[in-house]
């Protein structure tokens, strides 16, 4: 009653909005709104998570489990505000929420079972400092706090920030970012299946990348998902 209570007052003084829509949030919602969370343009990935359109992207390129991603991105969509507001306008706080949100959604389908833990994609240092945190990190403490899996946050780093991967094309976007991950803790995903988190995947490229470095330990396993998926 007391919690609730103050977050009433605290919703009195400054109201929280959807980050979709606008519109005001309930004391029980967070980010997102029931009706746009509703409308989300889901994927439906988890339901077949190896025989899918973001699955056949890591085909042939890294041993891929499953792949999902929670909803369709489509650039300048209302949607996308979700993705914009964590990246750029300070908002690391999107990413905790909308992980638990995806996580306890696929859940129940068992895309998590198996999986040793969770490796976020990287952040160069130049590009930290200017955020203030990684994005995927965010989305993969909200995924943890619901799974209960362990965040393997060290174990690569990403060396060198080449430019945003936002205007560039698939080449493009594939030479960007070959080499630029480093393993730096073999032995610690050694044997594991492990859980690459990004917050979009477009081309498959940055995933790959990173997976393909993760893979110099022994017997590891990849399974991937993020919260959109950019519509081809």
């Amino acid at each position: 009653m007391v919690v609730s209570f103050w977050h009433r007052v605290l919703d009195l003084i400054s109201p929280r909005l959807c980050v979709v829509c606008g519109r005001r949030l309930t004391v029980s919602e967070e980010t997102i709104c029931a009706r746009c969370n509703l409308h989300l343009p889901r994927t439906g990935f988890w339901q077949d998570p190896y025989e899918n359109e973001m699955a056949k992207l890591f085909w042939h390129q890294i041993p891929i489990e499953r792949a999902a991603a929670l909803f369709y991105y489509e650039a300048h969509s209302e949607t996308a505000n979700i993705l914009y507001e964590l990246k750029y306008k300070n908002h690391p706080e999107i990413g905790e929420v909308m992980g638990r949100l995806m996580a306890k959604e696929l859940q129940s389908s068992g895309f998590f079972d198996g999986i040793d833990g969770i490796v976020p994609i990287p952040l160069a240092k130049k590009r930290q400092r200017q955020r203030g945190y990684n994005q995927s990190l965010e989305i993969a403490r909200g995924i943890s706090e619901v799974t209960g899996l362990p965040i393997y946050n060290k174990v690569a780093r990403r060396s060198v920030f080449e430019g945003s991967q936002t205007s560039k094309g698939r080449w493009e976007r594939n030479e960007n970012v070959e080499h630029v991950f480093e393993l730096k803790d073999a032995a610690a995903i050694q044997g594991k299946h492990l859980l690459v988190v990004d917050d979009v995947v477009t081309t498959g490229a940055t995933v790959i990348a990173c997976a393909k470095e993760l893979c110099k330990a022994d017997n590891v396993r990849i399974s991937v998902l993020a919260l959109g998926l950019a519509k081809s």
